[in-house]
This record gives structure tokens, sequence and C-alpha cells, in this order.
């Protein structure tokens, strides 16, 4: 009788679960399985392996040396396997599984928010975490499988394609305006509150834009939430540099100094090399890269020439 240990293939994406995530309960959550489950797998695998993946500590599972090496193996079958299901099936039922998905606030809220029912009509099958915190989520600790940043990555094994570019002007509610000191150069503006990101805070050189508009301006109210800083601006608090893609859809908001001030930024959508042929991040990206160009989506003004 054979009493050696055997693992499966499920198995080993309980392990990438816990490998992304560091902690059983978010596996779990992801993996759609409980907490109990996810540790047995785990030391199944270990027991088969004869070699220890993870420490246990209070924070969570971070991984040895050998489980680092053995991701590399775990994830190339993953591939291999997504590869043999897309080969074997096709349509809607090629895309299946989580896709977690790290965005800027103003991208997740003010335009993939408004897309998303058109996503989920055409991939059903797939299950979407939208991560909108301040910091960039990290692709290569496997904490987003596609990050959509506001600078083009520099280096590593990563994937990137710019999605869009976008523009931003000053903006001042209509009641603002009409009560306060008018404004017909730059060096006016520094007579009016600003409103704008807490500088420190700042977590891409993308959103350092007030030097741009004039050197000298300091905010008046900061806050590291874009909605909080269209909020202000909408109930007259002072100026802010604000988006068109989503401050034009707001009729009480102004444009000040519309032919001075036009700044240019853009979106790079970015995923781990390995997982850029994954059907269910591959299906992601096309859905953005589509989007993005779509029939009111604004991210380019009317007056700039394509």
């Amino acid at each position: 009788m054979n009493n050696s240990a055997q693992f499966t293939w499920d198995d080993l994406q309980f392990f990438l679960a816990v490998a992304r995530t560091g902690q059983l309960s978010t596996a779990a959550r992801q993996l759609r399985t409980s907490h109990a489950t996810v540790s047995r797998r785990i030391d199944r695998l270990e027991f088969a392996l004869k070699v220890k993946l993870f420490e246990r500590n209070p924070r969570g599972y971070v991984m040895t040396a050998m489980g680092a090496r053995f991701v590399e193996t775990a994830e190339k079958m993953e591939q291999e396997t997504e590869r043999l299901r897309a080969d074997l099936t096709d349509g809607a039922t090629t895309q299946r599984g989580v896709v977690r998905l790290s965005a800027p606030e103003g991208f997740s809220n003010f335009f993939f928010a408004r897309v998303l029912p058109q996503f989920v009509a055409r991939h059903p099958n797939l299950s979407l975490e939208l991560v909108t915190i301040q910091q960039i989520m990290s692709l290569s600790r496997k904490e987003a499988d596609i990050t959509v940043v506001l600078d083009e990555p520099k280096g590593g094994p990563y994937f990137s394609h710019k999605l869009t570019d976008y523009h931003l002007q000053v903006y001042g509610s209509r009641e603002y305006l009409q009560r306060s000191a008018p404004i017909t150069c730059r060096d006016d503006l520094l007579e009016h509150p600003f409103i704008s990101y807490i500088e420190e805070m700042i977590f891409a050189p993308g959103l350092d834009y007030l030097g741009d508009v004039h050197p000298r301006i300091k905010p008046q109210f900061q806050s590291s939430s874009i909605f909080a800083q269209l909020t202000a601006t909408r109930n007259g608090l002072g100026l802010c540099v604000l988006p068109y893609f989503f401050a034009s859809r707001y009729p009480e908001l102004e444009r000040v100094l519309p032919d001075e001030v036009d700044l240019r930024r853009h979106y790079w959508i970015t995923c781990h090399r390995d997982l850029r042929q994954s059907p269910r991040v591959r299906a992601v990206i096309d859905f953005l890269r589509e989007a993005v160009t779509g029939k009111d989506v604004r991210f380019i003004p009317p007056w700039v020439k394509r």
C-alpha cells in the first residue's frame, strides 16, 4: 500500500491565493471556501512536498525562501491550466475566476463604475475586486492582478499599455465665482483659496499639479480624496484642479482661465508579464482598452485635437 502524500492542482490554487494575500481569511473569501479548508490544504501541500512554504505568525502567512521559489512554478502551472481551459472552451465560459483591479479613486468612481454594468453583462462568470485605496498596490507581491496608474512603470517584469490621456482644468462653483474677485490671469489665482491633495500623501507624481498652474499657490483645504475635493468645490469652498472627464458633468462648476490652464495626464494599465495571457486578466484589460474610447467618456475634451 502506498502511503505517500499526494497533492492536486486545487492545492496549488490554495497555495497561490495565500501567497498573494498573506491571509487565510482573504484567500478563503477569494476561493469561496472556509478558513479551515484553506489551512488544511496548505498543510497537505507542505506535507506532500516535504518543505515549509509559509511561516505562520499573528499577522498572517509569510512565504519562506522555498515558498517564494515555488510561487514561480505554481504560476506557470496556473497559466498553462488557463490556456488549456481557453483551448477547450470558448465564449464567456473561458473567463472565470476573480480579478483584483487597483485603480485611482477618480478613475474608479467616475469612469469604471459607469461602465461596470457593461463589463458584468459581457463577463458574467468573472468576479471583480476593485481596490481604490490611495497607495499603489504591488504587482510584485500579488496584491493586485492589474493596476491602473498615472505614471508609466519603469523596469520590472511588467506589461504596460497607455489606456488614455486625460485633461484637467481649474474649476470653481458658479456661486463662488460670482461672489469672488474676478480672475483674468494666473496671478489672480493667488487671491483665491485652493483645494488640493495633501502634499506629503500624494502617491503619484502625476497628481502633483498645482505647481503647473502657478508655483506660488498654497492650498487652504487639502484631502487625500478627489471625491472630497470635488464636493468642497461644488459647495463653494474655493478653486480646485479637477479632471474634465467628471468635473464637466456638474453644471454648477465652471472652468477658470480655460484658454490658459489645460493640464494633460495619462492612465496606464499594468499587469505582471506572467499574467498577461491569462484569460481572466486579458478580459479585463481588453474591456478597459475598449471602454476608454466609448461614447460620452470625456477623457479627451472636445477642444483637443485627437
